[in-house]
């Protein structure tokens, strides 16, 4: 039988199907910036963040948000040191800044420093919720736009304008401020789901009303987004809007983000490669997320998908037996599918059989054999004997004391 007919794709064969995006997907990593908002991380030290910004190239990730100018001088010096290891690299930097003169201002020192551009990613809440409880009036607020992207399109910088809420935010709202940052040449639009709110029929409806806006304007602009995870949507969401129109989409390692997070970058890059919608090596996914869990002092869940210690190990029998009959069938392909959605190999990752209460014989006789251990029946009966008796699946030490107790 061919592989194609092994699995049954309701996508591609029932009414409903997520569109492939026309234009290249492009990767905005948010970790080392809005990731750093989370309240039970750890700032890194700048020598871990510039591992990260080399993982980050080794995944194809576009560009990386690497602070906020006006935060004081750490931050300062981090983010001229982050731009500068990154002037030979294919990544490029970005920075948040607030749509005020002062906070652009430092950016510019930077770039004449450095003499290469730093992306201002230039922020204003646009809802009308966050204006009502700031006091702002949208005279001002089009002011504010205006003279920041005027300002900093006068030295030379790339703008990305960024409408923080605007999952929330009145097409009449937009219209002003999208007009007003078009006007004085922004070079990108990011849509914000900046309190999580969204669904994926508000993302399609928000994305595909701001295509629409762009293209009436006939201008160049391109569209990111930006999402969280406060309804557990981040992922979905963030598929969602690459599918209607935006080309540059924002992650964190891990999810971490304010609050319940942001869209985990990790978990992206393997949904874009699984959709068909990025062709890239993405083996070293799991060293970024060990090196970025290390850094930030962010445990990885043990049910995390797909890099988590639980996401390709089962003790379950009937399980492990499908998982271990393509495994003596010498067919990779088939072990890393028959009893998951991902394919741990694409990952670098693979299926690990253990031993636990509801094992069966298979199991065992695996475990041992991987190790170079004779499984005999003996040997067989004390470790389930072992393992029935057990309320967890058991450590490697166990299994073996357990096949020890008996002789060859």
């Amino acid at each position: 039988m061919e592989r194609d007919d092994l699995i049954y794709d309701w996508e591609a064969h029932g009414p409903y199907s997520l569109p492939a995006p026309k234009y290249p997907i492009l990767l905005d990593d948010e970790t080392l910036r809005d990731g750093l908002q989370c309240p039970s991380v750890t700032d890194p030290p700048l020598d871990k963040k510039i591992e990260l910004i080399h993982l980050m190239e080794g995944l194809g990730i576009n560009t990386a948000d690497v602070g906020l100018p006006g935060a004081g001088p750490t931050a300062h010096e981090h983010i001229l040191a982050l731009a500068r290891e990154m002037q030979p690299l294919k990544i490029t930097p970005n920075v948040a800044c607030r749509t005020v003169l002062s906070d652009i201002e430092p950016v510019v020192d930077m770039v004449q420093e450095l003499g290469e551009p730093i992306e201002v990613s230039a922020f204003i809440g646009s809802s009308s919720i966050r204006a009502y409880a700031e006091s702002w009036d949208l005279e001002r607020m089009v002011k504010n736009v205006r003279d920041s992207v005027r300002f900093a399109k006068s030295h030379g910088l790339p703008v990305m304008f960024v409408t923080e809420d605007t999952v929330r935010s009145t097409p009449e709202i937009l219209t002003e401020l999208y007009n007003a940052a078009i006007d004085e040449g922004c070079d990108r639009m990011c849509l914000c789901d900046t309190v999580g709110s969204a669904s994926p029929k508000s993302t399609r409806n928000l994305v595909r009303w701001t295509a629409d806006f762009v293209a009436a304007r006939g201008v160049n602009v391109e569209l990111d987004w930006h999402g969280h995870r406060d309804r557990g949507l981040g992922l979905i969401n963030t598929m969602v809007a690459a599918a209607e129109g935006c080309n540059r989409l924002h992650g964190c390692a891990l999810g971490i983000g304010e609050r319940a997070g942001n869209t985990e970058m990790d978990l992206l890059l393997v949904n874009l490669k699984l959709q068909g919608w990025i062709k890239r090596d993405l083996s070293g996914l799991g060293q970024y997320v060990a090196a970025a869990s290390a850094a930030v002092d962010r445990p990885v869940r043990m049910e995390y998908p797909v890099f988590g210690r639980d996401a390709f190990e089962t003790g379950t029998g009937v399980h492990a037996a499908a998982v271990i009959k393509a495994l003596k069938m010498g067919d990779q392909w088939l072990a890393d599918r028959v009893y998951s959605g991902v394919p741990a190999g694409e990952f670098g990752l693979e299926q690990k059989i253990s031993v636990g209460p509801m094992s069966g014989k298979s199991n065992v006789i695996w475990f041992l054999e991987k190790r170079g251990v004779k499984a005999t029946e003996e040997r067989i009966q004390a470790i389930l004997t072992h393992a029935k008796q057990s309320n967890r699946l058991l450590t490697e030490e166990e299994v073996l004391n357990a096949a020890a107790t008996v002789s060859a």
